[in-house]
């Protein structure tokens, strides 16, 4: 079998590049490429080294493992114990997933004839699977692995952002009370035009059986002037709380929104409890959030209330 030395350490090279690459990304480190090339090369030398039998010895977990340590001081420095242990973490974590998606996909593609072809029988009655795998398959599904830790990666960050803007809901009416997460959104300025009170809007599942089935409906297909002719004739308990909110609609044509006047809505907000008196609930038939993270829009008026 003839082995060419030269394409194994640019492979490896290209690679263990890569894979720093990602991981500077992931943690939002500066380096200088000169640094980064040259753990890159450790690396991919390593990796030439165990073609020689004499040093058979340097395949072992705790020189891997010494050498990635290396690797890392090499590329981006030490910075601290808490802040090079958590470089350690996540080259590891992109190392696992870059080798998972190689061989996932690898798998997957394959048909069942060649797996059968891929199985090897050894002497001592072991099973042995030989991967095949191209340079130009390998560097796809290198870079789609990235791609993808990189989207789930800033889809989380951007999530857990999102969570600082979070706040606990809490309306009264009479003996009634609906609790649910609302998002603060300070571009949320819907305010009633004739008492100038802020605007929350609230998922119209929050409500319950309070609001008749028919309303419902009409709410779900914004028919909300509909709702206004059959006030007094529908029965419906909070008829003397009920407004009508015009706003601008996506089109920029004027809609309307059916509202209610609470007794008061309490917002806890990081340890911090509001509670507001002059606020309007707006009624949303649809889904303001797609992963039902928050079902009500908080206007940031009413953080400032006492």
């Amino acid at each position: 079998m003839i082995v060419y030395i030269d394409i194994i350490f640019l492979v490896n090279l290209l690679i263990d590049a890569a894979l720093l690459l990602v991981t500077a990304k992931s943690r939002r480190l500066s380096f200088r490429w000169w640094r980064l090339l040259l753990s890159a090369c450790i690396g991919a030398a390593y990796v030439v080294f165990l073609f020689f039998p004499p040093l058979s010895f340097l395949y072992t977990f705790a020189v891997k493992f010494i050498l990635s340590l290396i690797m890392l001081l090499t590329a981006f420095g030490y910075g601290g114990v808490q802040h090079f242990w958590r470089n350690v973490g996540a080259f590891y974590i992109i190392n696992f997933v870059a080798a998972g998606a190689v061989v996932g996909v690898h798998y997957f593609w394959m048909s069942s004839g060649e797996v059968i072809n891929g199985i090897l029988f050894t002497q001592s009655g072991g099973v042995e699977h030989r991967l095949q795998i191209g340079l130009l398959f390998l560097a796809a599904v290198l870079c789609f692995a990235f791609w993808l830790y990189r989207h789930v990666q800033q889809t989380a960050k951007k999530k857990e952002e999102m969570t600082a803007f979070f706040a606990q809901v809490d309306v009264h009416i009479d003996q009634f009370e609906s609790s649910c997460t609302g998002l603060i959104d300070t571009g949320n300025q819907l305010y009633d035009p004739l008492t100038k009170t802020p605007v929350m809007v609230m998922e119209l599942s929050q409500w319950g059986e309070k609001i008749p089935e028919a309303w419902r409906k009409r709410i779900e297909r914004a028919e909300v002037d509909q709702i206004v002719t059959a006030i007094g004739t529908d029965e419906f308990e909070w008829q003397d709380r009920l407004r009508l909110v015009p706003y601008r609609g996506v089109n920029r044509s004027t809609q309307f929104m059916l509202a209610i006047k609470p007794d008061r809505v309490v917002i806890t907000h990081n340890n911090r409890r509001i509670e507001a008196m002059k606020v309007l609930i707006g009624l949303d038939g649809g889904k303001l959030s797609a992963d039902n993270a928050y079902q009500a829009i908080i206007h940031p008026h009413l953080l400032e209330s006492s």
